[in-house]
């Protein structure tokens, strides 16, 4: 496989949009920052006043990053101009050196999320959406007809973390996508709505939460949608991170570890193999070999430990990596090596 890195140039304007969108975040502040304790983890709020009524807004697990830009965010709003017009220029220069960038349907739904607050309050997109946002964060091209293939977007939480948090989008997400000329799908058997599908095309719209046995719809509070839950998807989404999709002057989502993408499309690849899911199977596996080959380079201790993590978790998880990888001697054998 022949793997082509991105410009010095433009792997270092990605990075920079990157901060610039983060300290964008932060400068949001309004009023007191606020941090919450459950189960050995700390959150933090924008903790401010509407009238007579004291409101909390979720900003981000408390992370030394986060609190370093909450620190400073007097600062980041005095410099709102001239980062939103040195984010532009980025978006630029990401185009002129190749990055793919998000087609419009898809950016402007990004956008919306966004600054309704999905990514914000926990939702992390997966599926072949967050699988193009890794070459930024890999800093690697990517076949760019792979990546035309599918319309589809999919949105991912955990239960626990939206019931916990406190705090709801500020637009629901199933008016954005109404607006943006997406029909509701309601479920056969509860009539509960998780997914929607475009009223002009096929692409698809599905929100997801990981499963612990039976894989049931449940509520995400936070998020104001159900959700399908599905095995192996605790996995996929635990520890995510920021990236950021080039449409406009970007913007920024949350997606899963590359790492625990790669092992994860290993796994979801045998469910679906043999099925009438026959050729999201194959695709599940190119997605596994490029990344696997990628991080076996530039990151391979990171690679193990995912690699590691997901063996450990009993025979099941060991039975549908090793049923993949029986289709992929090179990969196995990369992380073979590894072990």
């Amino acid at each position: 496989m022949n793997l082509v890195s991105h410009s010095r140039v433009a792997q270092v304007a990605y990075q920079d949009l990157l901060r610039l969108h983060l300290d964008e975040t932060a400068s949001g502040l309004v009023g007191s920052i606020e941090e919450r304790h459950r189960n050995g983890r700390s959150y933090i709020y924008d903790k401010f006043r509407i009238g007579t009524e004291m409101k909390s807004r979720y900003l981000g697990e408390g992370t030394p990053e986060l609190r370093a830009r909450l620190a400073r965010a007097s600062e980041l709003k005095a410099d709102a101009d001239e980062r939103r017009k040195t984010m532009s220029r980025l978006a630029r220069t990401l185009r002129a050196e190749g990055f793919i960038s998000t087609d419009r349907d898809t950016g402007s739904l990004l956008l919306a999320f966004s600054r309704a607050g999905v990514f914000r309050l926990g939702g992390t997109l997966v599926g072949t959406g967050a699988y193009g946002l890794y070459q930024g964060e890999l800093g690697v091209r990517f076949d760019s007809e792979e990546l035309a293939q599918t319309g589809d977007m999919d949105f991912a939480s955990f239960e626990r973390l939206s019931v916990a948090l406190g705090d709801r989008v500020e637009e629901d997400p199933g008016e954005i996508l109404q607006a943006l000329k997406f029909d509701p799908v309601p479920g056969i058997g509860d009539r509960q709505i998780w997914k929607w599908r475009q009223n002009r095309g096929q692409a698809m719209v599905e929100f997801l939460t990981p499963a612990f046995g039976g894989e049931s719809v449940k509520p995400l509070p936070a998020l104001g949608v159900s959700a399908q839950a599905l095995n192996y998807l605790n996995f996929l989404i635990a520890e995510p991170i920021h990236a950021i999709a080039l449409y406009r002057s970007g913007v920024l989502v949350q997606i899963p570890r590359p790492e625990r993408y790669a092992i994860h499309k290993l796994i979801v690849a045998d469910r679906r193999h043999g099925g009438p899911d026959q050729a999201k199977s194959r695709k599940d596996r190119g997605q596994a070999e490029f990344l696997v080959t990628v991080l076996a380079e530039d990151r391979p201790d990171d690679l193990a430990e995912a690699y590691q993590d997901a063996l450990s978790r009993g025979p099941r998880w060991r039975d549908r990596i090793a049923a993949s990888l029986t289709r992929m001697p090179r990969t196995a054998e990369i992380l073979g090596d590894l072990s």
